[in-house]
């Protein structure tokens, strides 16, 4: 038996899966094996410095798709032991094999995560969705006890429709959300369901209005709350907590003052490279970065040099 039963599944989420979660980089070492000391660090770091609430594990930001089954296991197990009950950890299962998905769904819930995430998946040819994607997530549903949340974005080549996510969200152990949709389908979402599963977005230019006029209580998630923040200086945690106490006037101009950290960061990614920024980022900011697999690419050093001056004008204290 895990943390829950799976009829408490979606009880225990709405009061244990809130604050704000942390999509997490991995961090490959010149080899491009998975660097397990650097990542340890920075769970430390974004834990004990940062007070970041939950961890998304081995999603697209984590390079999923370029790591073995067996790392993508290992990469849960590192997470859960270091994480020790301080934070949850949420973990992407996702893959196009269903066997993959469950496979990697027992481990997840064997070894001791709190939650697992599953992309909806590639339907080629199927224009009528509505009935696969219920009969997808039921089975996973039927076969586990661990905490499921949908999760549905552009890549997969279509949207799932909040209609779709209404019904799939009865299911017992359905718990959340990461819906990565224009802001209207994800309202028409948190007001049919909102009181039943956690529904939420990683947008985080929209998480303080979210909030406030949806009532969310889970930011899932991105990598802003640690590519924003240091120890010395985490204006989104304390815009976060000034909303949560309805204090949202303060909270906007806290909110506001983090835009030319945003600015900076937008206007010196490159379109191509996003991981590699985000990594190279991290190592502005003190934490282990590392190396991109393929076929992810690597920054040139003009594009570092672009990045450098960027990070030292946004106005982020260290």
């Amino acid at each position: 038996m895990g943390k829950y039963a799976k009829e408490d599944a979606k009880a225990y989420a709405k009061e244990h899966m809130t604050g704000i979660w942390a999509a997490a980089l991995n961090p490959f070492a010149d080899d491009l094996s998975l660097d397990e000391a650097g990542l340890r660090r920075n769970i430390r770091h974004w834990i004990d410095d940062l007070g970041i609430a939950g961890l998304f594990i081995a999603g697209k930001q984590g390079e999923f798709f370029s790591m073995s089954i067996e790392e993508r296991k290992r990469n849960f197990e590192i997470a859960v032991d270091e994480c020790n009950g301080q934070a949850g950890v949420i973990v992407s299962v996702s893959d196009q094999n269903f066997d993959v998905v469950r496979e990697l769904a027992q481990h997840a819930q064997d070894c001791g995560a709190d939650y697992v995430v599953v992309h909806a998946p590639v339907l080629s040819f199927v224009h009528d969705r509505g009935e696969v994607l219920y009969q997808y997530y039921k089975s996973l549903c039927d076969r586990l006890d661990i905490g499921i949340a949908m999760w549905s974005h552009p890549d997969s080549g279509y949207l799932m429709q909040p209609e779709e996510c209404a019904r799939i969200a009865k299911l017992p152990n359905i718990v959340a959300i990461k819906y990565s949709v224009p802001r209207d389908m994800y309202v028409r979402l948190s007001h049919m369901v909102g009181d039943k599963i956690q529904v939420s977005t990683s947008a985080e230019d929209e998480w303080l209005d979210n909030i406030e006029e949806l009532g969310w209580k889970l930011y899932l998630c991105s990598s802003p709350p640690y590519h924003l923040q240091t120890k010395s200086d985490q204006r989104m945690r304390e815009y976060t907590e000034l909303a949560f106490a309805g204090k949202f006037a303060e909270a906007r101009v806290v909110r506001d003052s983090l835009e030319p950290v945003r600015e900076a960061m937008r206007t010196s990614r490159p379109a191509d490279k996003p991981q590699a920024f985000g990594k190279y980022w991290q190592e502005l900011l003190g934490q282990c970065g590392g190396h991109v697999r393929p076929p992810m690419l690597e920054l040139t050093d003009r594009e570092k040099a672009i990045i450098d001056e960027a990070f030292a004008q946004c106005g982020l204290r260290l």
